[in-house]
């Protein structure tokens, strides 16, 4: 998912218990690692504490400073920050992107007694292209943390960035996603909108149905789904009729769909392959329909025209193309590309979400065109404060399951973030229908 930010994300409970995937949490360190402290830097943590201040004269936000003193927002219901570590201006200071995220798992800043975490990240992701001055952002690339190299998504870093992610457990995506295992954003209706967990299984299966109809899949059609996840989508488009090729990176995700798509009885019409998107032809060709949700944002930009040409070579002409993903405005994509964030350190490694523009313009380039597209931006926000409500409830079967207290700081953190960056509409989430016009 989210920020994604990668691999697909679709699945329903079902088939036998998996165990933690073996190394996988080990060789992804930072996901069960103490967080580094911070490096004394008493000049960028002056700069730091400057554009707080500055941030906080128009900030829908409360910040209380070890000292005590108060910035920011004085209405009695606003979000409130407690800086309880005046080591966290150090480390922002430093690096940004990975210091406020890390000062957070360090205890450096909390939410106000009452303070949601998403309901105070929110207004900070509002004016996020305002922390730092204009003049000031011509130097980012200079002092900005870059990709590491070992996290370029060609076939091997690709496989190793999808399995530190989704190899973790699929136990462990049990505790907290609903029935359909559905790693991704739902769309809602009045009556799912209001169920809170209770609906969004069926959200889930009209955010399927939803990416299916834009690739008009239907009885009789050849499909190829680019990104399996736990194989809900599969299953539904084998209950369509169509004849199911999908491919995943993820071990643990291929074994607990073919376990899935078995017992809904769909094995006949669903196959699961685990196979790189660059070597899709060894499976098949002249597909009717291809999808893919939410995996694009694993791709990165330079292999972006690699994915486009290999949806292009799948498809006969006049074939459609079932895109959803997650995007930001291309201005954005543009200046941070190159940036390496807390969500790469900590949760997806090798993730890049594209723009709405970069995407019409891969496409174009491989001969697909846009007919239709709907955005789930704010289903999105919704989905997950599900998940996140739902995996505080069960902190103690993820602690059973072998992941200590600070992997779940990560992930409430994670997942808090994603929903502010949704609900600021600094990231949206768009399900798009291609024409392939050759």
């Amino acid at each position: 998912m989210s920020l994604d930010v990668h691999g697909s994300h679709d699945g329903e409970h079902g088939g036998a218990p998996a165990r933690p995937a073996e190394g996988a949490a080990a060789a992804f360190a930072p996901l069960r690692g103490h967080t580094p402290a911070p490096r004394r830097a008493p000049v960028h943590a002056a700069v730091a504490r400057a554009l707080l201040r500055r941030l906080a004269a128009d900030l829908d936000a409360r910040i209380v400073l070890p000292d005590g003193q108060a910035l920011g927002a004085t209405r009695p219901s606003a979000p409130v920050m407690l800086i309880e570590d005046a080591r966290l201006f150090d480390r922002v200071g430093v690096d940004h992107k990975l210091g406020v995220g890390e000062g957070y798992l360090a205890g450096e800043w909390r939410p106000g007694p009452g303070t949601d975490l998403a309901d105070l990240l929110t207004p900070f992701a509002e004016r996020l292209t305002e922390i730092v001055p204009a003049p000031l952002r011509r130097f980012r690339r200079l002092v900005e943390a870059r990709h590491p190299i070992h996290e370029d998504n060609d076939r091997d870093g690709a496989a190793s960035n999808i399995s530190q992610h989704y190899d973790l457990s699929n136990e462990l995506f049990r505790t907290f996603l609903d029935e359909t295992l559905s790693y991704s954003a739902a769309w809602f209706d009045q009556d799912t909108g209001t169920a809170g967990f209770a609906g969004l299984a069926a959200a889930q299966r009209r955010k399927v149905d939803g990416i299916l109809d834009l690739a008009r899949v239907g009885p009789g059609t050849r499909l190829l789904e680019i990104g399996t996840g736990w194989g809900q989508l599969a299953i539904q488009a084998a209950g369509r009729g169509a004849q199911v090729d999908t491919i995943t990176l993820s071990r643990e995700q291929q074994a607990l769909a073919i376990s899935r798509i078995a017992a809904a009885g769909c094995a006949d019409r669903a196959r699961v392959h685990l196979c790189d998107y660059r070597d899709v032809a060894r499976i098949g060709a002249a597909y009717d329909a291809v999808v893919s949700v939410e995996m694009i944002e694993a791709v990165g930009e330079r292999y972006w025209p690699e994915f486009f040409a290999a949806v292009a070579a799948a498809l006969r002409p006049g074939g459609w193309f079932g895109l959803q993903a997650i995007t930001m405005a291309h201005d954005r994509m543009l200046d941070s590309r190159h940036a390496y964030g807390w969500v790469h350190k900590y949760v997806f490694p090798g993730g890049l979400i594209p723009s709405r523009v970069a995407i019409a313009d891969q496409a174009r380039r491989a001969g697909l065109r846009e007919r239709a597209a709907r955005s789930l931006g704010p289903d999105y926000a919704h989905t997950l404060r599900l998940w996140r409500e739902r995996f505080r409830e069960q902190a103690e079967q993820v602690r059973e399951l072998g992941f200590d207290e600070q992997f779940q700081r990560v992930w409430e953190y994670y997942l808090a973030y994603s929903e502010a960056g949704f609900r600021s509409a600094h990231l949206d989430v768009w399900q798009i229908g291609l024409e392939h016009t050759g």
